[in-house]
């Protein structure tokens, strides 16, 4: 399937990856397709709307999961009638994201863009998504698509309210900005929480028969191994006192992460 914009990967037969490789951040969002309805992990910037793309992947209802509330991941949250949050964010996705003016939003959405833009998209004007959510999710949710089944997980850190959610029919865990390769995972800023972030890394390690990891940006999937990478930084940062602000960039073998 061709767009102009997004590129589709398929993963598996009911399970997409919808990413954005023209632009600097490099967001994925993921379809997750069952026997009754689909979940889509995030919606992706907003530059173009993803629910051209959804639409041609599945009949299905959809009903969309927000691993945080932060701009590069609500972009499409109006194209959808059930958008669910985490507590933790719900005040950002009502009232709008704290800590971030609307210039420095706009810069970003609009720098580095390698791909050409649909003439609805205008960096000037845009406006984060901002709404009330269908419901709020919870540590420990267990959302049932039919065949499938998906765990949700609370993983605060670099958010309040940052969500994980584990794919346990298929062994895929989607991480959000919690874990990914190649540029710095960010707890530096007011809103994160670097001891938060560790724990959450350490709630992630230990989940059983993960067969693949998927971050929403960079490297689509990295291998299971990157847990035990991820088990040996826990010890690391902590032995060392390091899970703090002001400690700089720390690098480990595949990923890395800004205090």
């Amino acid at each position: 399937m061709k767009d102009s914009w997004f590129t589709i990967q398929k993963i598996n037969t009911n399970t997409y990856a919808i990413s954005e490789y023209g632009h600097w951040e490099k967001v994925h969002s993921f379809l997750l397709m069952g026997k009754e309805k689909a979940i889509l992990i995030d919606t992706g910037l907003g530059i173009d709307n993803i629910k051209r793309v959804t639409d041609q992947l599945t009949t299905l209802p959809i009903e969309v999961i927000t691993t945080h509330v932060h701009t590069d991941h609500i972009g499409s949250h109006g194209e959808f009638e059930k958008i669910y949050v985490h507590q933790g964010d719900r005040d950002w996705f009502v009232n709008g994201i704290k800590g971030l003016s609307i210039e420095q939003i706009r810069k970003d959405i609009g720098r580095d863009i390698t791909l050409p833009t649909p003439d609805t998209f205008d960096p000037t004007t845009y406006q984060p998504f901002q709404g009330e959510p269908t419901g709020l999710l919870s540590d420990g949710d267990v959302i049932d698509l039919g065949n499938r089944k998906l765990i949700i997980y609370h993983t605060p850190g670099h958010s309040p309210g940052h969500l994980s959610v584990f794919d346990e029919t298929n062994g895929y865990l989607f991480t959000g900005d919690l874990l990914y390769d190649e540029t710095p995972i960010y707890a530096f800023y007011p809103s994160t929480s670097p001891v938060e972030l560790v724990n959450s890394w350490e709630k992630i390690s230990v989940i059983p028969n993960v067969s693949k990891v998927y971050g929403s940006h960079n490297t689509l999937g990295l291998e299971p191994q990157i847990l035990e990478e991820v088990k040996a930084a826990i010890t690391y940062l902590r032995e060392n006192e390091l899970a703090k602000f002001g400690t700089g960039i720390h690098t480990f073998n595949g990923f890395s992460v800004q205090f």
